[in-house]
């Protein structure tokens, strides 16, 4: 399947047990899921038998997985507890990635505060991230996912261009790849709704990175307009990105094989229109 459909979906209950089931419910074709308090510095045990159901129905049905690591990652901080946390608990997502057959982990690429420049930020997250990059040695190892930011405050990375130094200071590490968000990198800048937007911003992402990087897409529309550097997710079709640029997305050659996943507002009633929106716009003549 040429764009597998999805959803991040709830796992309190159990990875199997209650996320593959609403997954199901909805139609998703791929999932992501939190393996810890998005909010939080704790870094739980998995459950084995959870752990390894769901390893085996997401095989058996062919559906790609990602973890989300938690927000409050920032590998910028000039706080030393939070950069030491950082590192810890990205450990975490990632070892909790392989131990479910996670096919990446999405991290947000984070800010320079304390007044800090960009390069000095960049030079940190060098010394903190790369070690966990050489950690990634299984054959099962998830790919780390960069995702940027809607370019609120100090952020190291909303642009395409961005991603450049950020690889650069990674030293563009084989298990590195980028998670695009739509909404993200419309409120940055990119104008996805304007004729041509989505095949110049993508392009400009290939030339930046090269090809093959992108691993995964974030589909949300966008309650705000391009460039306002917020951060309001709206539903596939009722905000100012609009349903044809998730089409174009889908046709361009550097999406092949990308799995989209919805972090779209509402209830599960609302996730499933999306996903069914999207499956719509799939063009039925790709693979």
């Amino acid at each position: 399947m040429r764009n597998p459909v999805g959803a991040h979906v709830p796992v309190a209950g159990g990875l199997a047990r209650t996320g593959l089931t609403y997954a199901r419910e909805i139609g998703a074709e791929t999932v992501q899921v939190f393996v810890a308090n998005p909010r939080g510095w704790a870094t739980p045990a998995g459950n084995p038998a959870q752990d390894e159901q769901f390893r085996a129905e997401c095989a058996a049905e062919g559906i790609p997985a990602y973890v989300h690591a938690p927000y409050l990652i920032n590998f910028g901080s000039h706080t030393e507890a939070t950069a030491e946390r950082s590192v810890e608990s990205l450990r975490h997502s990632l070892r909790r990635g392989r131990e479910i057959g996670a096919l990446g982990v999405v991290v947000h690429t984070g800010s320079a505060t304390g007044g800090r420049t960009r390069e000095v930020a960049l030079a940190q997250a060098r010394e903190l991230m790369l070690p966990l990059l050489d950690e990634l040695t299984h054959d099962d190892d998830p790919f780390l996912l960069l995702e940027s930011t809607a370019g609120q405050g100090f952020s190291l990375c909303s642009r395409t261009w961005d991603f450049g130094p950020y690889f650069e200071a990674l030293d563009a590490h084989p298990k590195l790849g980028i998670c695009l968000d739509t909404c993200h990198i419309f409120a940055a800048g990119h104008d996805l709704a304007a004729p041509g937007g989505v095949k110049e911003t993508l392009d400009l992402l290939v030339e930046t990175v090269g090809e093959g990087r992108l691993k995964l897409i974030h589909a949300n529309d966008s309650k705000d307009v391009v460039g306002a550097r917020k951060d309001r997710h709206a539903n596939i079709g009722a905000g100012r990105i609009g349903e044809e640029p998730f089409r174009a997305l889908m046709t361009h050659p550097a999406t092949e094989d990308v799995p989209l996943i919805i972090e779209t507002p509402g209830p599960k009633e609302a996730y499933a229109a999306d996903v069914a929106r999207l499956k719509g716009l799939r063009s039925p003549d790709l693979p």
